[in-house]
């Protein structure tokens, strides 16, 4: 089908899809499902570790697995600051992004890429476009679960 205005062609949508399929860039899916693998392990690892050294200083379980979660916090909030994050990410992919790693980095990544505009209106409200979501959409899932629980429970 020709447009009579512009004189180009129209495809249909298989050609379409046969078109972008043939110009599309190949993804290495195998070795990214693997380095993501790989990475999120090393990651849980190092979590692990510092619950371990915790518990060893003598601080309690429950103490030393909320320290354990704030140490990875820190250590990519670290890396984001020092410009390390993202190049180690590109490499590892989802395995870093998706734990709470990923969501420190994007929340430092928004805080520093604002903090020239002060810290009320550059760093404080900047923050909460990455964090805002996370906080309502968690908070409303943890109700649902709270009503479904409560519900469950009464039989």
């Amino acid at each position: 089908m020709i447009n009579k205005k512009s004189g180009m062609g129209f495809m249909k949508k298989k050609e379409y899809v046969n078109y972008t399929e043939s110009r599309a860039k190949r993804t290495k899916s195998t070795r990214n499902c693997f380095l993501a693998f790989v990475s999120g392990g090393i990651v849980c690892c190092l979590g692990q570790t510092f619950i371990d050294i915790y518990k060893y200083l003598g601080v309690a379980e429950k103490d030393a697995s909320f320290l354990g979660s704030c140490s990875l916090i820190f250590l990519a909030g670290l890396l984001t600051a020092f410009g390390r994050f993202d190049t180690i990410a590109r490499f590892c992919g989802a395995g870093l992004l998706v734990p709470i790693t990923g969501f420190a980095n994007s929340i430092a990544a928004a805080a520093i890429d604002n903090k020239s505009e002060g810290f009320i209106t550059g760093l404080g409200t900047k923050i909460f476009i990455i964090a805002g979501p996370v906080i309502v959409y968690g908070t409303a899932a943890s109700v649902v679960y709270g009503v479904v629980y409560w519900i469950t429970t009464l039989f």
